[in-house]
């Protein structure tokens, strides 16, 4: 028994319908995609970069790149402290649980915000405490205060670097 042309047709339709709702179901449930403006996460991700994030993640440690959303924008911000952990910045730097932090990968001093929250911090329950690598320019937890675990939208899984954008 030969197949017509339509439905042939019609079996690739569906086909397609499929593949797209599955993709849907992908990027609008499991993974996310963030395009990085600004930056205040620089040398790690510069602006322009593609971020991708999987958004069913519930666990979070220190060192985590997550994408946050405040102030109705998304962010990309490095997790320094969980629940229970004390945070204090001073004219030292950034000292968790009273000891100094080493940061490696961090090129810039780590101060207080003038404007921002008072410090030492205590991070509360379901709450993380963030940075921006570029601890120079970033709007962050000195600024803000914690961020509550539902304001957390992922754990960055991939970086896609966008050559020349700047």
């Amino acid at each position: 028994m030969k197949k017509s042309v339509k439905e042939d047709l019609m079996f690739l339709v569906v086909k397609i319908m499929i593949f797209f709702a599955l993709l849907g179901i992908t990027f609008g449930i499991i993974f996310g995609i963030c395009r990085i403006s600004g930056n205040a996460m620089d040398p790690a991700c510069k602006n322009g970069d593609l971020i991708l994030y999987y958004r069913l993640q519930k666990a979070y440690q220190a060192k985590d790149l997550v994408v946050i959303e405040k102030d109705g924008q998304r962010q990309i911000r490095r997790i320094i402290a969980k629940e229970g952990d004390r945070v204090d910045i001073t004219e030292s730097g950034l000292e968790i649980n009273g000891y100094l932090q080493q940061e490696n990968n961090i090129y810039t001093d780590t101060l207080p915000y003038r404007e921002g929250i008072h410090f030492p911090v205590t991070v509360g329950q379901g709450e993380y405490f963030v940075l921006g690598d570029n601890r120079t320019n970033a709007k962050d937890s000195r600024i803000y205060g914690t961020v509550k675990q539902e304001e957390i939208k992922g754990g960055v899984m991939a970086l896609l670097r966008r050559s020349g954008m700047q």
